[in-house]
């Protein structure tokens, strides 16, 4: 089954991945070409969503930047919303609290979303999330959610689960706010200061979400 696309600028045809005729299994090459193919669409929406944003990146616009269909971009995610959401999948690797002595949670747990950020567990896709989320309710919402949940897990090994998502909400604020004025804002004395330096000034504060008594717990 042939499946025309829009020509590039430079006269070139999309590649399309095309399914096996009458709905048959595919075999292990058609595969890794659909394999190929969902990497390709991923990678070109990231760099867009990126650059472009949320509401500026069009199905039509990743498909030619990937040299395929439109068509083959909806086959796999749907709507640009499954598109966005597959695009900025992310995993925040949260450490095990339970296995860090109570009084060390704090230090540990900012000095890992740091290295997320901008150390050895960075990636583009966590960048990707905080841009859209700026400009974009979905996104901001994809965010929320990732931050509540992941975090609420992780506290949840240490916490009763109220007492996780509140402590969980406040984590979050802090270190969405500091990568939001660090990242994006670039606010002096926040984005010039040293990964180390930053570390020490917050380590306290999320020590005092992660351990302290709140008010009006019990």
């Amino acid at each position: 089954m042939a499946t025309t696309g829009t020509p590039e600028a430079n006269g070139s045809r999309p590649v399309v991945d095309t399914p096996p005729a009458g709905g048959a299994p595919r075999t292990s090459g058609s595969g890794r070409k659909s394999d190929r193919t969902r990497a390709s669409i991923l990678e070109a929406a990231r760099t867009q969503f990126q650059q472009q944003g949320y509401d500026r990146t069009s199905i039509r616009s990743v498909a030619a930047a990937a040299r395929i269909d439109p068509s083959m971009v909806m086959r796999y995610y749907g709507s640009k919303q499954g598109l966005f959401a597959a695009a900025a999948h992310v995993d925040l690797l949260l450490p095990d609290l339970s296995a860090v002595p109570p009084r060390r949670r704090g230090r540990a747990l900012i000095e890992h979303f740091i290295r997320r950020w901008e150390g050895d567990l960075s990636d583009d896709v966590l960048m990707l999330l905080l841009r859209s989320a700026v400009t974009d309710d979905g996104a901001a919402e994809r965010l929320r959610t990732v931050f509540q949940e992941q975090l609420v897990a992780a506290l949840g090994a240490v916490h009763p689960p109220d007492e996780a998502l509140r402590r969980a909400g406040l984590v979050a604020s802090q270190t969405l706010g500091v990568a939001l004025g660090r990242y994006l804002l670039r606010l002096p004395g926040l984005a010039d200061r040293a990964a180390d330096d930053l570390v020490a000034d917050l380590a306290p504060t999320i020590q005092r979400y992660l351990t302290g008594t709140l008010p009006g717990s019990r």
